[in-house]
């Protein structure tokens, strides 16, 4: 299994405090199954900024580490980008990381209580330069999460979507799961990640999350998930299904 969605670099945002916490979260993931983990650091949030070269060097030494002390994980450079106007300047691409630094897919994090109205062209003129914006989690987005044709427009419009294990077994609430399924029902979205943080209050939740996805969803759809890790980080083309609008309009009150 591939994780996506990691705050394991140690002493760079709210994740890993230190290398013993990395060291803890490394051997949590071997423990659910986790072969290979995309560290992503938050950058261009207000309150950290992580850009590409310490982005690399980090995941490196981390690399190293994990080495040294016997443990079987590969962390792959990757990054949770605070969404911003500027994001498809060339004058910013050297401080993004791509997934796997392919240059193919970016995390992109929007504010938990509202969508910018810049988003829609800002994604636009991402893909025009070969880059899929993937939006994470955003079923704890305030607005997607009472409004979901705003993630279905998206998703048409050629974005992907990235769930979390939490939410997806009930961590975040029972409305944020019940949101969550039917994001996976209307093939609103492609990728479960962990978006574990550390051992203990934000962990990894993975091997629960597959166990709710085969029996909620089926072994197809856990398999695709999966596969889909797979080909995110190996720069091809993500499997998807042709997506469905949410009828429901009173789904309110999360927050």
């Amino acid at each position: 299994m591939i994780d996506i969605h990691c705050h394991i670099l140690p002493g760079v945002d709210d994740g890993a405090k230190n290398e013993n916490v990395s060291l803890a979260m490394a051997k949590q993931a071997v423990s659910e199954g986790i072969t290979q983990i995309v560290a992503t650091p938050h950058h261009r949030n207000r309150h950290w900024d992580n850009p590409r070269y310490s982005v690399l060097k980090k995941v490196n030494d981390l690399n190293h580490l994990f080495v040294q002390h016997q443990i079987n994980l590969t962390v792959l450079p990757g990054q949770e980008t605070r969404i911003f106007g500027e994001m498809a300047d060339s004058s910013v691409e050297e401080e993004l990381v791509t997934v796997n630094d392919n240059g193919k897919y970016i995390l992109i994090e929007f504010p938990s209580q509202h969508v910018p109205r810049y988003a829609k062209q800002l994604f636009y003129d991402l893909q025009v330069k070969g880059i899929t914006p993937i939006i994470v989690h955003p079923e704890r987005n305030q607005e997607i999460f009472e409004h979901p044709e705003i993630l279905y427009s998206f998703i048409t419009d050629g974005a992907l979507s990235q769930v979390t294990a939490a939410s997806l077994i009930g961590k975040n609430g029972k409305k944020v799961k019940k949101r969550t399924f039917q994001f996976i029902e209307n093939n609103l979205t492609h990728l479960v990640a962990s978006d574990a943080h550390n051992v203990t209050e934000r962990p990894f939740y993975i091997q629960k999350a597959l166990i709710v996805l085969k029996k909620e969803f089926g072994s197809e759809v856990l398999q695709l998930f999966k596969e889909n890790s797979a080909l995110l980080v190996n720069g091809d083309l993500v499997q998807r299904e042709e997506p469905s609008e949410i009828k429901d309009r009173k789904f309110w009150g999360i927050f």
